[in-house]
């Protein structure tokens, strides 16, 4: 692989007080909550456990105003969980910060990308 092939790009992680933070992988998750309208199938895409799914989402919904998630238990009509619209704005304000961060930084990035080493056998 070239330098041209590898990726670099922007991970954008904001810390609001030292144990409220909010960065790529609680995003991951809200999208694949999103994509399932499941804690544990969002979690499973991402190599993550039932409990550890869980855990983020309880986080995120004490960390904001109102959750960003509602779900509902099990049972005959099954279960399962959505984005409020409190989720869905925090995700897609999250996503624009990134996008702007790149945008901004994309000069930078290409000069970074210039002074990788080439990976072995490129």
């Amino acid at each position: 692989m070239s330098k041209d092939d590898q990726t670099v790009g922007v991970r954008l992680r904001l810390v609001f007080e030292p144990d409220a933070a909010f960065g790529p992988g609680k995003a991951d998750l809200l999208e694949g909550i999103a994509a399932t309208g499941s804690i544990a199938a969002a979690g499973r895409r991402m190599g993550m456990s039932y409990k550890r799914a869980w855990m983020l989402v309880e986080q995120m919904n004490a960390m904001f105003a109102a959750p960003l998630v509602e779900s509902s238990r099990g049972g005959a009509s099954g279960g399962g969980a959505r984005l409020t619209e409190g989720g869905e704005a925090v995700l897609d304000l999250y996503r624009a910060m990134e996008a702007k961060a790149r945008d901004a930084g994309a000069q930078e990035i290409a000069g970074l990308r210039a002074l990788l080493r080439e990976a072995p056998g490129s």
